[in-house]
């Protein structure tokens, strides 16, 4: 048992679960035949929904007992190709526009872009470009002294007569 053992109020309500259960896909088989018993649907979504809302990180899962970090996840990826979140929010936009009204003609997006907040000169250029100076020589096919226009001398064997 996990940190969460009762309804706190987090979970799914049972009229939002009525609507979001019929936009979820059938399971897919498995490919032996047979495997433990699936998570339920329910307790899948209210673990996704739980990282969603809390912004906690997908293995934090395990110790609350809801449902496996990995199954929830799994199943996120499942049910986000699927297009589930995205139909999900279609149709509460579409709810809310019936019961409030959403003035589709003027509606802006927000988004900010800028550098990181430590960066700078001193971080120099792009990592993948970072500190690079031209060819390495032990990996290049033309000799190193090549690249400065002199040419490669030939070494010269001294023989010391006794």
């Amino acid at each position: 048992m996990g940190l969460v053992s009762k309804d706190d109020g987090w979970r799914i309500a049972d009229w939002l679960w009525e609507q979001m259960g019929p936009l979820l896909p059938p399971p897919p088989p498995h490919p032996l035949g047979c495997h433990r018993p699936r998570v339920p649907d329910r307790d899948a979504m209210n673990a996704i929904l739980l990282v969603l809302r809390t912004g906690m990180q997908w293995n934090a899962l395990n110790a609350t007992g809801v449902c496996s970090s990995s199954s929830a996840h799994r199943r996120f990826q499942e049910w986000t190709e699927a297009g589930v979140f995205e139909e999900f929010w279609r149709r509460g936009l579409l709810r809310y526009d019936e019961l409030k009204g959403i003035d589709w003609e003027w509606l802006a997006l927000d988004g900010a872009q800028g550098k990181a907040p430590l960066g700078g000169e001193e971080t120099g250029p792009n990592p993948t470009d970072r500190a690079k100076r031209g060819r390495r020589s032990r990996f290049s096919p033309t000799p190193s002294a090549s690249r400065s226009g002199s040419r490669p001398r030939a070494l010269i064997a001294t023989i010391r007569s006794s």
